[in-house]
């Protein structure tokens, strides 16, 4: 029977069990509604923060906007754009954007379906809207912040009213953020009243602060530094481990790992001497430690294009076609463009504020806490390339390679909590992966192992020839015979005549693929952004519209059902 007093009917179509927790259930509503109803006035307004991320920092900022609004007395929620409809969006008072910018311009994953219907021709008016955006950037691309700029002003199009002006911040913008924070939650909190009694605990934000970031990078020991690839092979891929000590650092499968490097003394030396400055040992630790002088930066560009306005490069830029210059810029670094500048380049003191800080590159963790406690791995492919008396090399990448043996090397952690293995261990789960977008595949499947997950997994994986570039084979013919890898399907391009990708391996077996999305499947990508994954999607759609036979809206809707239900999530650069 139900306790004393329930709600529950005496001829509710329930076991004696369900009533039970039912009841309990019920009592808990209640207890939360009289706990709410002691803790005081309701807040002065709730801030809704809408965040579009595709690395994870769009959400960091957003978790400290919600912790200062609640500080101040307001309530405060954060809330990915794709979960947010117009007519929601409609209904709220206060709405804070913060979001990244992906690829050439474009949305960030969770906030491209979000876009779609807010640019619709059906999308409410937004008169009772008071909103503020904040972009993440980098001012090295052309598009900088332009997620931000096109959320900003289709807003305003639709009627809300600007809080404050929009802020975009560049590659270091924990500072800009902050400020912007402060100066809209004081401007909200002074329109409405609030008291500033707020939660005193919201004053931090939600999840713990790590005492590593790019200002305090851990300095980790390089455990392990192996070649994957076969030496034969066009492409050197290399796995590496590093020790996390004492660290503290804990992470979850699908989460990337930054990493601090340092440029090559050989580039900064032929630099130096370039400029007439060979020597100056404190210009070559400015430039070995914090200058970017591999890409060269816009400004750098613009100074270029003035100085020599009649030049190879100024008649490029004239043409105002950004693919050509980008053309143009493919190969060359900041030395090839002063040599081609000759006496009319900077010199060194000219040339250091043209120069961009030199950045943390973020890598897609290859390995599972829990099957590799205590350590962290990676799995990178060495960037290398020109010849006669120019050799070009990845910053980072061969900076792991060639140059970490003797000293630690500056790491910190980046989330993606939108990146992670299914949390139902039943989930089938399909991953596609080729090169070295394998990496956090096999954390994945680390992780389900480790975790006993009943789960099927599925595993879309490729390069150019099996036979020098199949990494990690071992592991997986092992995961496969021990059951943890259900299916995998390979794709080496250039083993025979026509070109197979894992696209063609999509197609070929569309039916099952159907068949495991229409079983509950999560679909992972990882890789590169401009044209593999774009691939992938085409791929994806096609085999919808044929396994459905409803034609391409009908797949293109099934899709966003998938990305809006976190089933089909990617991490792609």
């Amino acid at each position: 029977m139900p306790p004393t007093g329930s709600l529950i009917p005496a001829d509710a179509p329930f076991s004696a069990q369900q009533e039970a927790w039912l009841a309990g259930f019920i009592a808990g509503i209640a207890a939360a509604g009289r706990r709410d109803d002691a803790a005081g006035d309701a807040p002065a307004a709730t801030i809704d923060v809408l965040i579009g991320t595709q690395t994870g920092n769009a959400e960091s900022v957003a978790d400290e906007v919600v912790a200062g609004a609640r500080a101040r007395g307001l309530g405060g929620k954060a809330t990915a754009l794709d979960d947010v409809t117009p007519e929601a969006l409609a209904a709220m008072s206060h709405v804070l954007v913060v979001t990244s910018t992906y690829g050439e311009g474009e949305m960030p994953d969770n906030a491209g379906l979000f876009w779609e219907a807010l640019q619709s021709d059906t999308a409410p008016r937004l008169e009772g809207v008071r909103y503020a955006v904040l972009g993440l950037g980098d001012r090295g691309y052309d598009d900088f912040c332009q997620a931000a700029k096109l959320i900003d002003t289709r807003l305003e199009q639709l009627g809300a009213t600007r809080l404050h002006e929009r802020v975009d911040c560049d590659v270091d913008f924990e500072e800009p953020a902050a400020e912007w924070t402060s100066a809209v939650l004081e401007r909200i909190a002074s329109e409405t009243g609030a008291t500033g009694k707020g939660d005193a605990s919201a004053q931090a934000p939600k999840k713990p602060r790590s005492p590593w970031n790019k200002r305090t990078p851990y300095r980790s020991r390089l455990a392990v530094n192996r070649l994957l690839s076969s030496p034969r092979s066009a492409k050197e891929i290399r796995h590496y481990e590093f020790d996390l000590g004492d660290s503290g650092i804990t992470y979850e499968a699908g989460d990337a790992l930054a990493v601090v490097p340092l440029n090559d003394d050989g580039l900064v030396g032929a630099l130096l001497e370039h400029l007439g400055a060979r020597g100056d040992e404190e210009a070559a630790e400015l430039l070995r430690t914090d200058r970017e002088i591999r890409t060269p930066s816009k400004e750098l560009i613009a100074d270029l294009v003035e100085r020599a306005p009649a030049g190879e490069l100024a008649s490029v830029v004239a043409h105002g076609d950004r693919s050509d210059l980008d053309s143009w810029l493919w190969g060359r670094d900041v030395l090839d463009l002063l040599r081609d500048a000759g006496t009319k380049g900077p010199s060194l003191a000219e040339l250091l504020p043209l120069l961009r800080p030199l950045q943390a590159r973020q890598y897609s963790i290859s390995s599972s806490p829990l099957a590799h406690p205590g350590s962290v791995h990676l799995t990178v492919a060495s960037v290398r390339y020109g010849t006669g008396d120019r050799r070009y090399e990845g910053v980072a990448s061969t900076y792991l390679a060639d140059r970490t043996a003797a000293s630690p090397v500056g790491i910190y952690l980046q989330p993606n909590a939108s990146f992670s293995v299914p949390a139902d261990d039943d989930s089938p789960m399909i991953m596609i992966g080729p090169g070295t977008g394998i990496a956090p595949f096999r954390g994945f499947l680390h992780e389900r192992a480790a975790r006993g997950s009943s789960g099927r997994n599925w595993l879309f994986f490729g390069d150019q020839h099996r036979e020098t570039d199949f990494v990690y084979e071992d592991e997986l013919t092992e995961l496969q015979r021990s059951g943890a890898l259900t299916e995998l399907d390979l794709a080496f391009s250039r083993d025979q005549a026509e070109k197979i990708y894992v696209q063609t391996r999509m197609r070929e077996r569309s039916r099952e693929l159907y068949a495991w999305l229409e079983e509950g499947a999560h679909v992972y990508v990882c890789g590169d952004a401009s044209r593999m994954a774009k691939d992938v999607e085409a791929a994806l759609l096609g085999v919808l519209a044929e396994q459905r036979g409803r034609g391409d809206d009908d797949a293109a809707e099934y899709l966003a059902d998938l990305r809006r239900a976190k089933r089909y999530v990617r991490d792609v650069y």
